[in-house]
């Protein structure tokens, strides 16, 4: 007999059971739509990869209450049907979100219909930059973050054009502006933009690679799917563009198809190809995923062989996964539709209701963050981020890597050593070795010269000055020789460059052989394409820059004025000592000179008889001194310190100026014999004088513009033209002055420098250049060029050869006016003189008032202010016996007791007489000094005479 549990237990273990069965089927589905091309590998291995990403994200994560139920829909590469097929989802079976969608062309109007729906679309193979909508999500990345590392080559290899060629629609359109923008960066340009139809037959895609082999541009980057680019590779391929010398780089959008199909591109076609190829780090999940899926889509698949997984199906795993997660956090009790307010439209679109769980949906999506088997998996702005791309190279039967870009470090070799490193690299030498068309490792140059390889180079005919060009021709062998400086010039240039250019001369003539026309004409031809360059005596101008391309001028810049020298009778002028120096240095000398010597008297005048006497001599004393420092010729002497301060000073001055009086004097008298007879162009214009200029030169219209009315103007062809212009004079129909570009007037006076002279250029020119087509790429290798010809002696040596001086004319006279010394180069001098004296006369006057105070003091307080200032003159008038004793060796002194007089022998002062000394006696007490003789009583002074007749016989 069995025995059944007690009634509660057994209640309780059939409500556990019934809680387990309940729980297990409590599960949210939620509706997701997928949009595939069923039909074709991309669309099989996405959906592959979205069955299986569901499957491990809800195996892993069981406890979860939502799960993603999907409805399939074929577009069948079709736009319309795609976008039929997404609206059907979204209006019959209330999708909360679409995966898929091949193409960019596709996704461009679905997105219309997620954003009214409010609906997400998440794609992960449409690329296209111009894709934009609120619910759409691109897990892929977008094709213009390779722009960048496309430029980073472009850059890294020197190439300075490069032609894209991409597909006409959204897919390839969409990434131009960008791709543009990244050249333009990097100093590149696009002269062309080829375009492909993407149903194109093979003959349009032929016609269009014979134009691009026609271009001088050889670098073309390619943006197109697979299907296309392998008919246009096979096609380039026959047609001999995949040979040496051209540079193929194609953007993820073919590389990313490489290595996973045999049938999706023929290597072979695309020997030498660069590629850039999105980089996925390999991790033991990848690798475990990889074998996974490939056994799952054999068994799914049978029929199809050697798949490979590529990086649009992990895109299309992660994308899956991140939509299962934010499902899952938005919880599946808002997903929901409901109609538009005031929506009466009967038609499909017009009646689309709104999903409530939309907005949500989005913002979960924005902020998911996982690690994806395609690596870290972020979306800002609905944009996957991922911008790492590897460098590949098509060679034999597969590809292989030669470095990487990123962001942050440019090109790199390896990309796990560089992570921690901040430099960005842009040298070709961060790449490995790299296999080019043509099974060349020499790097492209990027372009070529011509077709044929040879320029077409148009040189002007001349009949004067044909020392830079001369054209001569041969009837009897029907030849050209084209030969001078310019020529010769070119020559070199052309030969300093490292490679080989090939050219040939077109001299601009007639039939006949006389000249075509002007420089303007000439250069026209080169815009015209007629010929690849020009060279000759061209000159740089504005309005020529505008249609033609000018390499760095060869010669020398600007416009200079020749003029005839003057006759040697100039340099006797009677007034040629004056000229050294300006009237204001000369009248601030002369000042200067009066007042030093007043400075000099003032301090001497107490102490020294030099400086005494009558007024009369006092002057003269003062005035001889000053002036006879000029030539160092003063014999007065100097006793006190202040004096002998002011004297050193002004001794340097004097020196100074001195000697800069008698270099500049020396050089008026030797350089002025050269000087021009005019070197203003203003003085030309006011006396009406003629002018010349070379004939079919743009200086006849910068003398028009200064005002030289066309009377005035002769023309001259040849340098003898020239010289017989100026023989026959202003009043003969001859010329004061021509006007001409540097280079020519140092022709001219190779040959007649000791007739006439340069004078500095009047205007700015910017010199002789080659001419190039507009966008050439040999203006800037030939500009290179040209400095470093110029850095040599080839430059030299080429000027000594055509520009031979005559025997006359070895050392070449170029006129320039001397210079006359101004107050502005003694200024500093005058000052130091200046202030030096100042301070010593305060110095003297304060030491006097000091010493000489109680006068003021002494006077009746009633006295004028006048009559104390006489006083005070009166008192320094008068000679200062103590400084004087003070500053004369063999001072003599007698004193007495501290209250008696004090009889003291001063040097005995200089009669008229020579022979006479007269002794000076100075009556000294306790407290008071009497220097007024007259105030010594007779008595008193006969007997001081006899005392000091005592002392003087004493000290004998």
């Amino acid at each position: 007999m069995i025995k059944c549990p007690p009634y509660p237990v057994f209640l309780l273990l059939l409500f556990f059971r019934i809680f387990l069965a309940m729980a297990q089927n409590t599960t949210i589905p939620i509706n997701v739509g997928v949009v595939l091309d069923f039909d074709s590998r991309l669309g099989k291995i996405g959906l592959s990869c979205i069955n299986m990403a569901l499957s491990d994200f809800y195996a892993s994560h069981s406890n979860y209450n939502t799960r993603l139920v999907l409805h399939t829909r074929d577009s069948t590469r079709d736009v319309v049907v795609a976008a039929d097929a997404a609206l059907d989802l979204i209006k019959n079976v209330e999708v909360q979100a679409i995966i898929g969608l091949k193409s960019s062309k596709q996704a461009n109007f679905v997105i219309d219909l997620g954003d009214k729906a409010q609906v997400p679309i998440m794609s992960f193979s449409a690329t296209s930059p111009s894709l934009r909508g609120s619910y759409f999500f691109r897990i892929a990345q977008n094709d213009s973050s390779q722009v960048r590392a496309i430029s980073t080559i472009i850059q890294a290899f020197g190439w300075s054009e490069a032609v894209p060629i991409s597909v006409d629609n959204e897919f390839g359109e969409g990434v131009i502006p960008y791709l543009t923008t990244a050249l333009q960066e990097v100093g590149a340009r696009i002269p062309y933009w080829s375009v492909i139809p993407s149903k194109a037959t093979d003959d349009q895609i032929v016609a269009e690679l014979y134009r691009l082999m026609s271009m001088q541009t050889k670098v073309f980057i390619v943006h197109m799917l697979p299907s296309l680019g392998s008919r246009f590779f096979a096609k380039a391929k026959d047609i001999g563009m995949m040979e040496e010398g051209n540079v193929w780089i194609t953007t993820n959008g073919m590389a990313n198809s490489f290595s996973t199909s045999s049938s999706s591109v023929d290597i072979d076609n695309m020997q030498g190809v660069l590629g850039l190829k999105t980089y996925v780090p390999n991790t033991k999940d990848l690798e475990n995923f990889r074998a996974r899926w490939q056994t799952k889509f054999q068994q799914d698949n049978p029929t199809i062989l050697n798949v490979k997984l590529d990086v649009f199906g992990l895109w299309a795993y992660d994308a899956a996964w991140a939509l299962a997660l934010a499902v899952e956090k938005v919880g599946g009790t808002n997903f929901s539709f409901r109609k538009m307010n005031g929506s009466h439209n009967s038609t499909d679109l017009g009646s689309l209701e709104v999903s409530q769980g939309g907005p949500e949906l989005v913002r979960e999506l924005s902020s998911t963050r996982f690690r994806g088997i395609s690596g870290d998996f972020s979306l800002i702005n609905g944009q996957l981020q991922s911008s790492t791309f590897q460098v590949v190279n098509v060679n034999d039967n597969g590809e292989r890597g030669i470095g990487y870009w990123t962001p942050q470090n440019g090109l790199v070799r390896n990309i796990i050593s560089t992570r921690n490193t901040n430099r960005y690299s842009t040298s070709n030498a961060s790449l490995g070795p790299i296999i080019w068309p043509g099974d060349t490792t020499l790097a492209p140059r990027g372009w070529q010269i011509r077709p044929n390889g040879t320029i077409k180079v148009l040189v002007p005919v001349k009949v004067g000055f044909e020392e830079f060009v001369t054209v001569r021709h041969d009837s009897s062998t029907n030849t050209t020789k084209v030969t001078g400086y310019c020529i010769e010039v070119f020559d070199a240039v052309i030969k300093a460059l490292p490679y080989p250019v090939p050219y040939e001369f077109y001299p601009f003539a007639k039939p006949n052989g006389k000249i075509a026309g002007r420089y303007n004409d000439l250069v026209n031809q080169v815009s015209l394409g007629n010929y690849d360059a020009a060279v000759g005596d061209i000159t740089i101008r504005a309005n020529r820059s505008l249609y033609v391309d000018f390499t760095l001028p060869f010669t020398e810049s600007g416009i200079s004025m020749v003029v005839p020298i003057k006759g040697k009778h100039d340099a006797k002028s009677t007034w040629v000592f004056l000229k050294p120096l300006t009237w204001d240095l000369w009248v601030t000398s002369g000042c200067f000179c009066i007042f030093i010597g007043f400075v000099v008297w003032f301090l001497e005048h107490p102490i020294n008889e030099d400086f005494r006497g009558s007024p009369h001599h006092q002057i003269g004393t003062s005035f001889w001194f000053a002036f006879s420092t000029m030539v160092f010729a003063h014999r007065e002497r100097v006793v006190s310190n202040l004096g002998r301060f002011v004297v050193i000073i002004w001794c340097f001055v004097v020196l100074v100026l001195t000697q800069s009086y008698t270099a500049s004097l020396s050089s008026i008298l030797t350089i002025q014999q050269l000087q021009p007879i005019v070197t203003d162009v203003n003085l030309l214009l006011k006396n009406g004088d003629n002018v010349g200029y070379q004939a079919g030169s743009f200086i006849y219209e910068i003398l028009s513009q200064l005002g030289f009315q066309d009377d005035k103007l002769r023309t001259y062809r040849s340098a003898e033209e020239l010289d017989e212009l100026f023989r026959n004079g202003n009043e003969n129909g001859g010329i004061s002055a021509a006007f001409d570009e540097t280079p020519y007037m140092k022709l001219f006076l190779a040959t007649y420098c000791s007739k006439y002279t340069l004078v500095e250029p009047t205007f700015k020119a910017d010199g002789f250049a080659f001419v190039f087509q507009k966008g050439s790429l040999l203006t800037l290798d030939v500009s290179t060029a040209i400095t470093q010809v110029h850095e040599g002696d080839k430059m030299k040596a080429i000027e000594a050869k055509w520009f031979k001086k005559k025997a006359s004319c070895s050392n070449p006279n170029t006129a320039g006016s001397y210079d006359t010394l101004s107050l502005d180069s003694f200024w500093g001098l005058f000052i130091v003189a200046g202030v030096a004296s100042s301070l010593s006369l305060l110095i003297c006057v304060a030491m006097f008032l000091y010493e000489h105070g109680h006068i003021l003091t002494c006077i009746d307080s009633k006295a004028s202010f006048r009559t104390r200032i006489r006083e005070v003159l009166r008192a320094y008038d008068q000679e200062d016996k103590k400084s004087k004793k003070d500053s004369v060796q063999g001072i003599a002194a007698v004193e007495s007791s501290p209250n008696t007089n004090c009889l003291c022998l001063r040097r005995p002062s200089r009669s008229r007489h020579p022979n006479k000394i007269i002794p000076e006696i100075v009556l000294e007490e306790q407290g008071t000094t009497c220097t007024q003789h007259s105030e010594l009583n007779p008595n008193v002074q006969a007997t001081q005479e006899i005392e000091c007749a005592i002392e003087l016989t004493a000290m004998t």
